[in-house]
């Protein structure tokens, strides 16, 4: 279809910008809340073992049914998952900001993990299938890309806002602001149209995927509370594994598997791919341990500490837009991404010299804009690698699978640069005499040794999409081309 007759062509920048603020909402709503908990806890009275629910009830659902997700997209049309997405998004938003009772918190957060899960990859697809230009798809993606790095450090500028001036609850209902007039925006700006082949729903890949990623995730998430040796946490990982195993050699032996093999063996989508998994767990150095540091041992507030992260977002902003437009054409993806990768090993280097008495200005802030740098460089160009020169019926679950291992990376991240800080705080504590010094230097000794982590995350993940990123750059096959978004 020519450019003068696809309405999605016309459209193009106007639809990046529907895209662009869905996936905020998305990513907002990873971090938004962590800020609000304190007085969601305070307000509703559950304890503090219940506190994890409501950050880890979004991830299981949003992480377990990605996959799902993607490929329901394939089959019923982007359109209508993307809009179905965004006002069940709302909905749910809606519920738990109004809810009265922990249980009905936790039940609205792991719907709105469904229903992101139903949203983000059909948003992705969408960016895939409606930029076929290869400079305007990097630019679009060089946008994205942006979004989903800055988006994190967002989510606690506005949730301290809404939680220090507003109410908690805000940091859901703003969610509403967002999805519903983006959902009536998109119902005018893209076209539906119906795939003549469409793949069948792959049950059996379905289930295991699913209870597979579930399980996996909740194994990391308990593992930060109950610790690795407990037998919950080796039971939901040993069987997340078998599960995932089981859903790969189902793949094998359908003929419409729900995660075709060719979309993550070809060595660009690959690397792709674990870079966006490697970068969601080293992310969580600066986002958890930074924002503990900020509050609890320099005495920033909320909206302080949001603001603190301004640097980091602006530089994510620039490092993004500049490797796509002006980079990757050039040189491919192998460069940028390794490249990503020292810049943040480095700022996690350089934030293992913070004390109890720092100064925000020497020995964060010039951290955090190396990391901001080192995050655009990972984020655009793996989220472009891993989306080109897809079919259009896998445009679905390509998507999903960029969101699959950010969550899954993020996961695992948390549970073990968790477990590690709180492990290295206790050890310094323990021979000494307590005070309340005493529990600012263990604190900060444990955020020190979750950055040395961090950094080796980092370092690994320079090693890795090194050797598995393709030099040059990688053309869209032409049998693959993207078609009309449906």
């Amino acid at each position: 279809m020519t450019s003068s007759t696809d309405p999605h062509h016309r459209r193009r920048w106007a639809i990046l910008a529907v895209l662009g603020f869905a996936q905020l909402m998305v990513v907002l709503d990873a971090t938004i809340v962590n800020i609000a908990l304190p007085s969601a806890q305070a307000d509703l009275g559950f304890s503090d073992e219940g506190r994890q629910w409501v950050i880890t009830a979004y991830a299981l659902a949003f992480g377990g049914l990605l996959l799902l997700g993607g490929r329901l997209s394939d089959i019923f049309g982007r359109k209508r998952m993307f809009i179905v997405g965004l006002l069940g998004f709302s909905v749910a938003s809606a519920l738990g900001g109004a809810a009265g009772s922990f249980g009905v918190l936790v039940a609205a957060r792991a719907a709105q993990g469904a229903f992101g899960a139903l949203l983000a990859p059909a948003a992705l697809s969408l960016l895939t299938t409606t930029f076929t230009d290869p400079t305007e798809r990097r630019t679009a993606f060089g946008i994205y890309g942006a979004i989903a790095g800055a988006g994190g450090g967002l989510g606690l500028l506005l949730g301290g806002m809404l939680t220090e001036w507003l109410s908690w609850r805000w940091c859901l209902y703003v969610n509403l602001v967002i999805a519903i007039p983006v959902a009536i925006a998109a119902a005018g700006l893209l076209h539906a149209q119906v795939a003549d082949v469409k793949p069948r729903l792959d049950l059996v890949g379905a289930v295991t995927a699913t209870l597979g990623l579930v399980s996996l995730v909740y194994g990391f998430s308990h593992a930060e509370t109950d610790g690795w040796g407990d037998t919950v946490t080796i039971a939901m990982i040993a069987g997340g594994i078998v599960l995932l195993g089981l859903f790969v050699v189902a793949e094998t032996r359908v003929a419409q598997p729900l995660l075709p093999m060719r979309v993550v063996l070809d060595r660009d989508r690959g690397g792709a791919y674990l870079s966006v998994g490697i970068v969601g767990a080293g992310m969580f150095g600066v986002f958890l341990f930074l924002t503990y540091y900020l509050q609890q041992t320099l005495g920033f507030t909320p909206i302080q500490s949001g603001l603190s992260f301004l640097p980091m977002i602006g530089a994510i902003i620039i490092s993004s837009t500049v490797s796509t437009t002006q980079l990757l054409g050039r040189v491919g993806p192998r460069p940028l991404v390794p490249t990503g990768m020292l810049l943040a090993a480095g700022a996690m280097v350089w934030l293992t010299g913070v004390e109890v008495d720092s100064s925000y200005a020497t020995a964060v802030l010039p951290a955090l804009i190396v990391a901001g740098l080192g995050f655009g460089l990972i984020m655009a160009p793996s989220m472009a690698s891993a989306t080109l020169g897809v079919r259009p019926t896998d445009a679905g679950v390509a998507s999903a699978m960029v969101n699959t291992t950010q969550q899954v990376g993020g996961s695992l991240g948390t549970a073990l640069l968790s477990t590690f800080a709180a492990t290295a705080a206790s050890d310094f504590a323990a021979s000494r005499a307590p005070s309340a010094e005493l529990a600012a230097q263990a604190a900060v000794h444990g955020y020190v040794t979750a950055f040395w982590w961090s950094a080796g995350i980092f370092l690994l993940g320079a090693v890795v999409s090194a050797l598995v990123l393709r030099s040059g750059v990688q053309e869209a096959d032409p049998t693959a081309e993207p078609v009309l978004a449906h």
